[in-house]
């Protein structure tokens, strides 16, 4: 029969281990002292509703930080529950033994709530060796006819308790300041700690000595009202303080859920881009709190990355996290909260974007500018919520007004005063013409000359909207994103377009154009994919388009210019037959003039290349034009 042995612990390492190992700031000490006294509060407001006989406390419940430089301590106290002898050799004497998490099976076998209960772990009061060498518990407990105690250790592995001379109910924790922390020694740095991890206390928080003390925290945590009680002005506050922006929020969300899933969280919308919004060492999520105590400040686990511009905190009791409360574990609860988010998210935005009020149309405008680029990334990252996403979409257009965008990377100071300046899918599908078929789009990277891109040509002359996407993001949200409601989204720069023009004019200028382009083909070989007669064009001699699949011209430079391989995008050209220079190039070739031809239709594919902004072979380009100059 094999034996069942126990673990040997060597005391003075594990302490070791907690102490220098466990957190990675050494201001947590606080945090963590802070969060028991509230514990301890807690737990004698409990115990008070069903025991007459505990010693009453005297003055305000409360939590007090006071520093003495010329001790060298550190005080936390609070006028809680208190501890007896046999307490704090069960808890303090017990590395991992939580009384809170006792306490709270207790409540729960009796059906009572603890929520309100902060340490779950039992370690968290062992961080005060992180900056003290030698901690000292002074505490007096509620239940009557217990006495004083005082408990003290230098974490070396022993401890002693002996009586204390503590008078009224409540617990005193001291520590002896090491000299390579003197810093804490400073009310400002107690406070700063204080207010960045326990703001929200539901206990007020004093710092500063005895008479000359000032309330540190709010104790009003927002997210745990109802919405319905919240003002406007108490929200705008409220994001100010949590996020540090001096502007108003545009908008927000406040959520509450208690099953099957209990968390709160309060979200806003800024008004203007941050300036690092995109800087990928930039840390950006959501402020996570537990029963109101701040964990993490950045907890990027409950939204998805393009939703990155979102500020707020989230309140989750049911995150399970490491025992130093500085790491999330990747759970299904985490994910069922950010599902929740998402979708709140997606559906206030969705009522910003739909509120028709001069007002409303410019906070939506003023979001779109500001943030639009960051949503759109969303059609390639949550396929889950491309339906609820694709709505907001807005785009520039041949249809709307001539506006001058924002340099990349720029917010915009204002937004565009005329909201047909921004076009959504569901605007295009309205104006659709009379046999179109499709939503037409163009993408680049120059505004400007997308506008009077010769592959617009035909769609002009027909009256068709042609949509321009002039965000790099954009490659990838066409990708994606196939049709809108029923209509097929396709490119004016892919594939050859369909002869619907019944021009027999037109057909029999590209029938005699035939053999020539196939030699200007075979002239451009390693160039050009290939060289046919365009449908598309109307008044240019030529125009580059995409091949129907592939990866597009457009789509190879952004991967070039982030320095990413790409596959050479398979290109045709297309020359226009009934433009005088291409007619002439016709006639020599019809003549046997080819040496003629085959410079003049090198400069056909330089004049295509120009109308998008490069030229590849500009020195060659520069010895061409010179010559057909001087022949001039």
């Amino acid at each position: 029969m094999a034996d069942v042995l126990p673990f040997q612990a060597e005391v003075k390492q594990l302490l070791d281990l907690v102490v220098h190992s466990l957190y990675s700031d050494r201001e947590i000490f606080l945090r963590e002292l802070v969060s028991n006294a509230s514990d301890a509060l807690d737990r004698a407001r409990f115990l008070e509703l069903s025991q007459n006989d505990l010693r009453p406390a005297e003055g305000e419940a409360c939590v007090r930080v006071c520093a003495d430089k010329d001790r060298g301590t550190i005080t936390v106290s609070d006028s809680g529950i208190g501890l007896t002898r046999e307490q704090a050799i069960d808890h303090l004497g017990t590395i991992a033994k939580s009384g809170t998490k006792a306490f709270a099976a207790a409540l729960k076998e009796k059906g009572a709530a603890s929520d309100g209960l902060i340490g779950q772990f039992g370690v968290g009061f062992y961080s005060s060796f992180m900056v003290a060498h030698r901690v000292v518990v002074e505490s007096l407990s509620a239940e009557p006819g217990a006495e004083p105690i005082r408990w003290s250790s230098e974490g070396g592995g022993d401890f002693t308790i002996e009586p204390g001379s503590r008078s009224r109910r409540g617990t005193d924790v001291i520590l002896h300041v090491r000299s390579d922390c003197t810093e804490y020694l400073d009310d400002a740095k107690l406070r700063e700690i204080v207010e960045k991890h326990s703001d929200f206390l539901q206990y007020p928080v004093y710092v500063g000595a005895e008479g000359a003390e000032t309330r540190v925290n709010q104790t009003q945590a927002l997210w745990t009202r109802s919405p319905r009680e919240v003002t406007d002005d108490e929200y705008q506050a409220f994001y100010k303080h949590v996020s540090h922006d001096w502007q108003d929020a545009l908008g927000w969300v406040h959520v509450t859920t208690e099953a099957p899933l209990e968390f709160q969280s309060v979200l806003f919308f800024p008004e203007k881009r941050p300036f690092d919004l995109d800087h990928p060492d930039v840390k950006r999520g959501l402020k996570l709190y537990q029963r109101r105590v701040l964990v993490l400040e950045a907890a990027d686990q409950f939204l998805p990355r393009y939703l990155r511009f979102v500020r707020g905190v989230v309140d989750a009791p049911e995150v399970q996290l490491n025992v130093s409360r500085e790491i999330l574990q990747n759970t299904p609860v985490i994910q069922a909260i950010k599902k929740q988010l998402v979708k709140r998210v997606l559906r206030r935005l969705k009522e910003l974007s739909r509120e028709d009020t001069p007002e409303g149309r410019t906070t939506w405008l003023k979001f779109w500018e500001n943030f639009g680029v960051t949503l759109k990334e969303g059609i390639a990252e949550d396929a889950e919520n491309v339906e609820h996403i694709t709505p907001l979409l807005r785009f520039r257009s041949t249809a709307a007004p001539s506006v001058t965008p924002p340099a990349e990377g720029e917010a915009a100071d204002t937004p565009s005063t005329d909201a047909n300046a921004w076009r959504s899918l569901a605007d295009y599908k309205i104006a659709m013409k009379e046999g179109q078929d499709a939503i037409w789009y163009l993408t680049g990277l120059d505004l400007g000359r997308m506008k009077a891109s010769p592959q617009l040509e035909r769609f002009k002359k027909k009256g068709f909207e042609v949509l321009l996407l002039s965000d790099p993001v954009d490659e990838w949200v066409v990708m994606n994103l196939n049709e809108f409601e029923g209509v097929p989204l396709k490119s004016v720069a892919r594939g050859d377009l369909a002869d619907d023009t019944e021009d027999p004019i037109a057909d029999e200028a590209r029938k005699q154009a035939e053999p020539f382009v196939e030699w200007l083909g075979k002239e451009l070989a390693g160039q050009v994919g290939s060289v046919r007669a365009s449908k598309r064009l109307t008044d240019s001699p030529a125009v580059l388009v995409d091949a129907e699949w592939g990866v597009s011209a457009n789509m190879e430079r952004i991967l070039r210019a982030a320095r990413q391989d790409a596959p050479r995008a398979q290109r045709t050209l297309e020359v226009n037959p009934e433009h005088s220079l291409v007619r002439k190039l016709i006639t020599l070739y019809g003549e046997g003039r080819t040496v003629e031809a085959s410079e003049l239709g090198r400069l056909l594919l330089d004049y295509a290349q120009l109308a998008e902004g490069h030229v590849e072979d500009a020195p060659g380009f520069a010895g061409r034009l010179a010559a057909l100059m001087g022949k001039a």
